[in-house]
């Protein structure tokens, strides 16, 4: 880093407010930040605190409401607010490159992955179609991609979540640019994919010196790779500076706020001792295969071949226990969930209350209500043509839970147990916020009075401080309901936090099982503490409070 030059980005006094039927809305105020060659400047807050707002008015790809109200934004001194979008079509992609959050949205499913990359090249650095696609082969070799020739080749539906990620960075480092904007590029992927992410951009960013904003809400991530940081919080930065003296000695409330929820394995939350005795469900050599394909498809060759999402898999969960499965995308942990929930069939045998089912169609009516799930994203498990009140009824009229003339007090309760206001039994779920669906998702869940919830990454899309509050909302339901959960995570911090056991999946098959208190015992699996390693908490954050 060479703070002696010209700022790259400098963004001075800006603001920027959007135009809505219901008045003016202040998105930005007086922003400014500024990012010297070879820098990496994160900006962390809270979702819609305006970090990917500022990223967009940067690139100048705003919606037709967007209005800039003041100050000025300058890249290597030019200012972007008086250029035309002819002009800016220019300086994307070539000057001001991104990398976004979600790979899958951001590549053309209909465009092979090659073709994506050599399009900018053509388009910024007037190569030919031949030697873009040169270019293109060597961008994703220095990215680490095995095989950069046959990813060339593949469509984004045919590549993991990092692969698709690491295109994407290699198509913007591909045009040499002056600033890469990275908006939450591992928020999508599991623990240990994220990491060797990471450890692609120190890299290429070492070797190319461009100068980068990070926008994200993972302190632990920031403190790993920014030389500064700027704390953003309703639409102004309340805190920046070098990101080991802000972390060290956070002057501002809400930078202590984001820092105290910072998931840590020694601040336990409460949670209830499970009970003694029998299981309450045994996962017994249960094994799914993926890929399997009738005859007339193998006998015209097209069958894809077939793997095993869970091979030989065997667990067990005793009343009121919190267990963690744990293990990176790919290991097993979301097939488990779906075939104890009753969504995918399987060979082996599930074993639930003394009871014992050996496929999914095994499963009745009684065990279903049973067997609950929450999952990842609330905005596909929701329905949006419902309101709340509707949504949270459904499970009380299907299992006959209580009267007609009760169930609206039974959904205000509802409401109530999830910390979210009654009102909002009239609300649809896109006039809440992500949290505030997540709540609902585990409300529903509850409202069958279940056995078991099974919590499928339920805190992965939420920024820091709603993932604790959904932590400790869920540790409460759990103690008070007396149900048994299985919280499936990559992130080891949290899980320490919350469970009593932690079991640990790779390629398919269960690897460790242990206590919460034996994490960091020698007699660990190398993959649990590869998991351990890659999620560390920066000394910086240890023992600060929101106080």
């Amino acid at each position: 880093m060479n703070t002696s030059e010209r700022p790259v980005l400098e963004v001075q006094d800006y603001g920027l407010t959007y135009d809505t039927p219901q008045g003016a809305i202040e998105a930005l105020q007086s922003v400014s930040l500024s990012i010297a060659p070879g820098e990496t400047h994160a900006l962390v807050g809270e979702s819609g605190s305006g970090k990917s707002t500022l990223a967009w008015a940067i690139m100048r790809y705003l919606p037709p409401n967007a209005r800039d109200t003041g100050g000025a934004i300058k890249l290597s001194g030019e200012h972007l607010l008086d250029k035309s979008p002819a002009q800016m079509e220019a300086v994307r992609g070539r000057r001001i490159a991104m990398v976004f959050q979600d790979p899958s949205a951001s590549l053309n499913p209909a465009m092979r992955m090659g073709e994506q990359i050599a399009e900018v090249l053509i388009r910024h650095r007037g190569m030919t179609h031949e030697q873009a696609m040169a270019e293109a082969e060597a961008a994703l070799a220095r990215t680490g991609i095995a095989r950069p020739a046959e990813m060339l080749r593949k469509y984004p539906h045919e590549a993991s979540g990092g692969e698709k990620q690491r295109v994407g960075i290699a198509t913007a480092f591909a045009c040499n640019p002056e600033l890469i904007i990275f908006d939450e590029p591992t928020t999508a992927l599991d623990i240990l994919t994220a990491q060797q992410i990471l450890d692609l951009f120190v890299r290429l960013r070492e070797e190319t010196g461009v100068a980068a904003l990070y926008i994200s809400h993972d302190l632990g991530l920031v403190a790993r790779i920014a030389d500064r940081v700027s704390v953003i919080h309703q639409g102004r930065i309340v805190e920046n500076g070098l990101v080991h003296e802000v972390f060290r000695d956070p002057q501002d409330a809400y930078t202590r706020k984001l820092m105290a929820a910072v998931p840590r394995p020694e601040n336990r939350i409460a949670v209830a001792d499970p009970a003694r005795g029998p299981a309450l469900m045994q996962a017994q050599g249960v094994s799914v295969r993926y890929g399997d394909t009738g005859w007339l498809t193998r006998v015209m060759g097209r069958a894809p071949a077939a793997f095993y999402g869970a091979q030989d898999v065997s667990f067990d969960l005793r009343p009121g226990e919190l267990l963690g499965l744990v293990g990176a995308s790919g290991s097993g942990k979301s097939t488990m969930a779906q075939v104890l929930s009753g969504l995918r069939d399987f060979q082996g045998s599930v074993q639930f209350g003394g009871r014992a089912f050996e496929g999914r169609r095994a499963f009745d009516r009684a065990y279903r209500r049973d067997v609950q799930i929450v999952f990842q994203h609330p905005d596909a498990s929701l329905n949006p043509r419902q309101t709340i009140g509707t949504i949270l009824s459904r499970p009380l009229r299907l299992y006959d839970l209580c009267p007609g003339d009760q169930v609206a007090s039974r959904v205000r309760d509802l409401l109530d147990m999830v910390l979210l206001p009654a009102d909002f039994a009239h609300r649809y779920p896109h006039q809440l916020s992500g949290g505030q669906k997540q709540r609902i998702a585990i409300a529903r869940a509850f409202a069958a009075e279940p056995r078991l919830v099974i919590c499928d990454e339920v805190t992965a899309a939420l920024d820091v401080s709603v993932q604790a509050a959904v932590a400790r909302l869920l540790a409460d339901l759990q103690r008070q309901s007396g149900a048994a959960c299985l919280f499936i995570t990559h992130d080891l911090n949290l899980i320490r936090q919350l469970a009593h056991r932690i079991t640990v999946m790779q390629g398919g098959r269960v690897v460790d099982t242990f206590d919460v208190a034996d994490a960091e015992s020698p007699a660990r699996h190398s993959y649990t503490r590869a998991l351990l390693n890659a999620v560390p908490v920066p000394t910086e954050l240890k023992g600060v409070t929101a106080a």
